[in-house]
């Protein structure tokens, strides 16, 4: 997983640059709480009805994730979570941050993590 700051690139440079990669973008847009960072990884990722809202149904649905994109022949995905600064004091941040940096190397070269800090 890499970090920016979003002091340093805007999110339409990272996307270019994403795209200029070969990869398709999905945007994971910013949350406060834990509750609700699973919450919008469950919508922006499409998790199924049964998704259960908690890190470690976060963990398996990343995994079953990764392993729809190595079914799909489109191009692999990169994935910017912005993450602002009220989020990053949650004892749950490192979790979830651990949980995304274990799909990536589950997923390969499919799945790529971009965390962007915020203020």
């Amino acid at each position: 997983m890499k970090i920016y700051s979003a002091d340093t690139w805007t999110m339409e440079e990272l996307q270019e640059q994403v795209s200029d990669a070969g990869r398709r973008t999905v945007l994971v847009p910013p949350a406060t709480t834990k509750q609700t960072v699973l919450e919008v990884f469950g919508q922006v990722l499409d998790f199924p009805e049964y998704y259960g809202v908690n890190l470690d149904a976060l963990n398996d649905s990343l995994h079953d994730y990764a392993d729809a994109l190595s079914e799909d022949d489109g191009s692999p995905v990169t994935m910017i979570w912005q993450v602002p600064a009220a989020y990053r004091t949650d004892r749950s941040f490192g979790v979830v941050c651990e949980i995304l940096q274990d799909a990536e190397r589950y997923a390969g070269r499919d799945l790529a993590v971009i965390a962007v800090f915020e203020h």
